[in-house]
């Protein structure tokens, strides 16, 4: 007879979950750190008892699910979100919502989860599975059918989605939820919906189900036949091009990549994600491609003849919006773990952990490596980009400093292990044209959703999974008024983060895309309204960040140059405490020279002049645009 145990199904979550571990390289560690629960009438005698029963005494459960409160549900699953990134997803935190509102505000961090092939797992509360109080406080009636319910809103936006109706049903739904956490080309959003009824009902459940699981995150091999036929194709390249994505990161194959190039010679360019697998005074690292990246990358990609993605999923921003590789016989290899993402721009196939191909590749190719020319083209090109690079840096801008005067400071003070955070904006551009990563931890910059808000819950997330490394976090003054409120649980848990607030009284990246195609910069500035404020440059709003974030008890270091901005950093890196540098910038710039394109359609017809001069332009990028079928 099998043994059990009664227990509510919020409190098998718990103890389940307490019991799951990851295993890669040998090493072992919790696969749910703990959870974060912002507790409502959906949860808060369900999975918000069961939490407090095992904080109260955690022994019978196997161990403590350490239990944060934070402010914000979206701000949660960032910070969820966040936290997995920088464990590289061996690790991540559950969250827990009450139902309507409290489940939906979560919708936005899933997404944020799954574009980014992140691990966090949720679990919105939902209306009762019963239908005895039907409907209950916060439940969206659909009068065609009551099996809708507002959670139907996490499937197109989970790799896994489940909702629980009876408790038995919890057993094979958290199994197969853990397989898709640790699935390195699956993984995602994993939502479970428990309606509140049923998280308060018991059930005997098997103690079997709550035994020690190690979940190996597997490391798939490459067919030897997919290794050789991507060496031919290599060997035969005059110029070829390695662009590389989260996925080396995420591998731990930053060592793996170094050894290829260096032993090829073959240029490496970075996506976001995949900045700093590579160190950028590395020979052949020549920087960010596509729309926001460097021209010593970017002219590079314009003449390859053979591009090798590993781990890249090859965004609108990688591919120009399809103009950046230009050569009209430009052939593809992609490694990829996800045959999805391997398959892309009709590529010869590695389906294959990162690592364990870069391994095999280069011992295909051994004796193999790009002329002389070609190493010398490289050089010069990356020469140059330097020089770019330090004049972005050290502008001597005014009255107001341009922001990359104080991504340049950053970048010199911050150190190997610390970790920059940005997410939206015309910020990610700049600091993907200009950071020089020195290691894959460096740099944490959320760009496969590019979500206004994420920062803030974001340094929470990433001071979690690194309490020894200072972690900053850039926030520009729009995305601090969309989310500021996980400050105050980021004091609450006394973490040390340092946030750069830049002010620049507007929408700096969304201004200048504006006006770039036609349509003046119209609403994003924030100015006093009386109708000329859309788009002239009104009075200013009286709105005081500094005072806001002191509000929610950081300390403000308030400064006006990068003089005074390094001695701010000085400061805050001294502080036990969060600390936010507030400085003014300029909200036109200068950024960085472009050397590519992205596409955003501009109106075919107008009344406005700039918009047909802008419409103009527009046609004449998007002659280059074409798959790349070869």
């Amino acid at each position: 007879m099998t043994a059990t145990i009664r227990l509510t199904v919020g409190q098998a979550v718990i103890r389940f979950l307490v019991n799951q571990f990851t295993e890669a390289d040998g090493q072992e560690q919790r696969l749910i750190a703990g959870a974060f629960g912002i507790l409502g009438h959906g949860n808060v005698a369900g999975i918000g008892q069961a939490l407090l029963q095992n904080e109260l005494d955690p022994e019978p459960d196997g161990g403590e699910m350490p239990y944060i409160m934070p402010r914000n549900e979206q701000g949660m699953v960032n910070a969820a979100a966040a936290f997995a990134k920088a464990t590289e997803r061996r690790q991540t935190w559950m969250c827990t919502s009450s139902i309507g509102p409290g489940a939906l505000n979560m919708v936005t961090g899933a997404a944020v989860a799954t574009t980014n092939r992140l691990p966090v797992l949720l679990f919105p509360s939902d209306q009762f599975a019963t239908r005895h109080a039907d409907p209950v406080l916060q439940q969206v009636e659909d009068p065609t059918s009551p099996l809708t319910a507002a959670t139907d809103c996490f499937r197109p936006v989970s790799r896994y989605f489940d909702r629980i109706e009876r408790p038995e049903q919890l057993v094979p739904s958290l199994m197969a939820a853990m397989r898709v956490l640790t699935d390195p080309a699956d993984t995602g959003a994993v939502t479970v919906a428990l309606p509140q009824d049923v998280q308060a009902e018991a059930y005997d459940f098997p103690l079997e189900f709550f035994a020690r699981r190690v979940w190996r995150i597997r490391r798939p091999a490459p067919e030897t036949i997919a290794i050789e036929r991507a060496a031919h194709i290599i060997r035969g390249a005059e110029r070829p091009l390695v662009i590389s994505g989260g996925g080396t990161v995420y591998s731990h194959a930053s060592q793996e990549l170094r050894d290829f190039a260096t032993a090829t010679g073959i240029p490496v360019a970075d996506t976001q994600a995949g900045k700093g697998a590579i160190n950028f005074d590395h020979e052949c690292a020549v920087g960010g491609v596509g729309s926001t990246g460097s021209s010593s990358a970017n002219r590079l990609a314009e003449k390859a003849d053979v591009v090798i993605g590993i781990g890249t999923r090859y965004s609108d921003f990688t591919t120009a919006s399809h103009t950046q590789f230009k050569n009209p016989d430009v052939r593809f290899v992609n490694i990829n773990v996800a045959a999805f993402d391997a398959a892309k721009h009709a590529a010869e196939m590695v389906v294959a952990d990162a690592r364990e191909a870069l391994t095999a590749l280069t011992a295909s190719l051994q004796g193999h490596r790009v002329e002389e020319s070609y190493s010398a083209e490289i050089a010069e090109l990356r020469k140059e980009w330097a020089g770019i690079t330090d004049e972005c840096y050290h502008r001597g801008h005014g009255p107001l400093p341009a922001q990359t005067e104080v991504f340049g400071a950053l970048n010199e003070l911050m150190g190997d292990d610390d970790v920059v955070i940005n997410a939206a904006g015309s910020m990610p551009g700049d600091l993907q044209c200009l950071w020089q990563a020195r290691t894959p931890s460096q740099y944490h910059v959320e760009y496969a959703f590019s979500t206004m808000g994420y920062e803030i819950p974001a340094a929470m997330g990433v001071k979690l999974a690194r309490p020894d490394s200072e972690v900053v976090a850039i926030v520009g003054d729009g995305t601090y008024q969309m989310l500021p409120m996980e400050l105050a649980t980021i004091v609450q848990e006394r973490l040390k983060v340092i946030l750069v607030l830049l002010q620049n009284h507007g929408f700096a990246s969304i201004g200048g895309l504006s006006e770039s195609h036609g349509s003046q910069r119209f609403g994003t500035r924030y100015r006093r309204g009386a109708g000329e404020a859309h788009t002239a440059d009104a009075e200013l709003l009286p709105v005081d960040i500094a005072a806001n974030a002191e509000s929610w008890g950081l300390k403000v270091l308030r400064v006006r140059s990068i003089a005074e901005f390094r001695d701010a950093y000085a400061q805050a890196v001294a502080m036990d405490r969060a600390v936010m540098i507030h400085i003014e910038t300029d909200l036109m710039g200068p950024n960085p020279p472009g050397s590519s394109w992205w596409d955003v359609p501009v109106s075919e017809v107008s009344r406005i002049e700039s918009t047909k001069t802008a419409r103009e332009w527009y046609e004449s990028m998007k002659g280059a645009q074409r798959h790349y079928l070869r």
